[in-house]
């Protein structure tokens, strides 16, 4: 094997340093140039009122803005006062006056009758029998009584004024303002609702390495209001669905996401589009657990994102409707999407035209006709490394492969590609994948320079080079294709060495073509010698072959790619007996 890498510097004799303490205000920043950044790019979309709302924050006092800040950065809305304690604030008192005056906070009043639920969580059970006797002496509910019981009786005996006439007389509350502009704020930043300010964090800390970009040429995510309005609006749709279902029916479920599909999803904007299908599919796949049949067919029929088809097919069938079942497994079999619908297809067409109640699937058929080793009982809870010790034993060198040395090649080879500004899907300094990176965009975007760059990388030296060099020059910066740990380069490196440029070239742009589906699937071992190699997936008795595992022993096949399926059977180990 030709190890490039050994001529380079190596990453782990480099001493890395990084700092173990943030200053006091670190947040501060990270908040103000979050704000900044969505100013300076996205002030064409933002409403009067956010326009306002920056200009006000920015006149506060760097404490006001302080307090601000660490209320908006919480998961409540709602603080008791006493409380609260921040060394890097000196004046807590004319902070919350400052704030309470210029409408970045509000006391707690009849106004959050519908919050009080999220006031109560600040409470402990003995505080709200404090409340009680405060209330009436003379009727209080027993010490014992649970504290859920214990909010409903109070919601029950006194109206929400007295309530907060009481709590407020015994420790100030109050609820942090500007809730869904900060939201937004965070939303046009990072994009999405699960990224956070905690990015900063991990960034500054160490913990992450984030590749660099020169922010001139970041581009914006949201080109109109409705783009970001359509993607929030569907994030928050998901969030709420988490919640409710977990409390009501599935029948109101289902009323509860058509009403609102009839009022505000039909006209989505075509940014919304891959979070509204990914919705889509999680609401419909709850119901069908639920067994709503019908329900659940009538929102897989709302996207054809995978797997909504084969569940459609399904559907269709155990209801009944067999000719639209056998048409729609035909539409799926001139145009799958993923290896899953391709043998799905297939394998459906065949049971329903048949009138078979049991059919082999494709993937069974395959495992069936597989080879068979022997390894001991043993290594029946790690049956890779057992077939590994078998290899060895044979002769043969063997490593654990599986995806990461394909998904790491990919990563290293196209870097540059992958994180390229001028593609428009860099959008935030923090960003760890390009916006495009698991949609078909990101292929058609690259297609011309994907190619470019293989037409140059056409020799096993050049190959090498590229990967090793990137290792070296990109070594620990956050990467969702690339290990940081020593001998995973030199994995790649094995896989160099042993097939030809075009191979790899063709499994690169096989890979590129749908990196959700493409990068995942790869047989389980690398075995090879002087004379022969191949990539094997081990199954033990009771492991089955997914459709993404048969999708590549197909490609290997058909490009030349050695690749073979082995199913272990156990054998019991000579005990010596003393």
């Amino acid at each position: 094997m030709n190890v490039l890498s050994a001529e380079l510097p190596d990453p782990f004799a480099q001493e890395q340093v990084f700092p173990t303490d943030l200053p006091p205000k670190y947040y501060l920043e990270y908040f103000n140039y979050v704000l900044a950044f969505v100013r300076k790019r996205y002030a064409h979309i933002l409403h009067e009122r956010e326009l306002e709302f920056l200009d006000n924050y920015d006149s506060l006092s760097e404490d006001a803005q302080c307090l601000f800040i660490r209320f908006s950065n919480r998961s409540k809305s709602f603080f008791r006062t006493n409380s609260l304690s921040y060394s890097e604030i000196e004046d807590m008192a004319a902070v919350l006056t400052e704030l309470h005056d210029r409408n970045f906070i509000e006391t707690l009043c009849e106004a959050h009758e519908n919050r009080f639920t999220e006031v109560i969580e600040l409470f402990t059970k003995p505080e709200l029998l404090e409340v009680t006797r405060l209330l009436q002496p003379d009727i209080m509910p027993s010490k014992s009584i649970k504290k859920p019981d214990l909010v409903r009786w109070l919601l029950y005996e006194y109206d929400f004024a007295v309530l907060c006439e009481v709590i407020s007389e015994m420790e100030p509350v109050v609820k942090v303002s500007f809730e869904a502009e900060v939201m937004l704020m965070k939303f046009l930043f990072f994009g999405n609702r699960y990224a956070d300010m905690t990015e900063f964090v991990v960034r500054d800390l160490g913990h992450v390495r984030f590749q660099s970009f020169d922010e001139q040429y970041l581009s914006i995510q949201f080109d109109t209001r409705k783009d970001a309005d359509d993607t929030l609006m569907v994030s928050l749709m998901k969030e709420t669905f988490d919640i409710i279902k977990q409390d009501l029916p599935p029948e109101e479920i289902y009323d509860w996401f058509m009403n609102w599909h009839v009022a505000s999803g039909t006209g989505l904007s075509h940014k919304a589009l891959p979070s509204f299908n990914s919705f889509i599919l999680k609401v419909s796949a709850w119901l069908e657990r639920k067994k709503m049949l019908s329900q659940a067919l009538t929102i897989y029929q709302l996207t054809s994102d995978a797997p909504a088809r084969e569940r459609r097919v399904r559907l269709l069938y155990n209801l009944g409707e067999i000719d639209e079942a056998l048409a729609l497994c035909e539409e799926i079999a001139e145009s799958p999407q993923n290896a899953d619908e391709r043998f799905f297809s297939l394998d459906f067409y065949e049971k329903i035209k048949n009138k078979k109640a049991r059919t082999v699937k494709r993937t069974t058929q395959a495992l069936k006709a597989a080879e068979a080793i022997e390894v001991p009982i043993s290594y029946r809870f790690r049956v890779e490394f057992g077939a590994i010790t078998y290899y060895q034993e044979q002769g043969y060198n063997a490593f654990f492969s599986e995806n990461e040395p394909w998904r790491a090649l990919f990563g290293l080879l196209f870097w540059d590609i992958i994180y390229d500004t001028n593609v428009q899907t860099i959008h935030n300094p923090l960003q760890r994948i390009p916006s495009d990176f698991f949609l078909p965009d990101f292929y058609f975007k690259r297609s011309e320079q994907l190619k470019e760059r293989l037409a140059a990388a056409h020799s096993r030296e050049i190959i090498d080079e590229l990967v090793s060099q990137t290792f070296a020059d990109k070594y620990g910066i956050t990467n969702v294709l690339v290990p940081w740990y020593e001998g995973a380069l030199d994995k790649v490196l094995t896989l160099t060495s042993l097939l030809s440029p075009e191979k790899i070239h063709k499994i690169m742009l096989e890979m590129a073509l749908n990196l959700r589906e493409n990068t995942r699937g790869f047989p389980d071992l690398l075995v090879w010698n002087d004379d022969d190699y191949a990539f094997i997936e081990i199954k033990s008795p009771t492991d089955h072959l997914s459709s993404r595992q048969l999708h590549w022993q197909h490609f290997f096949a058909e490009h030349g790619v050695q690749s073979r399926i082995v199913r272990v059977n156990w054998i019991r180990e000579d005990i010596n007996l003393m």
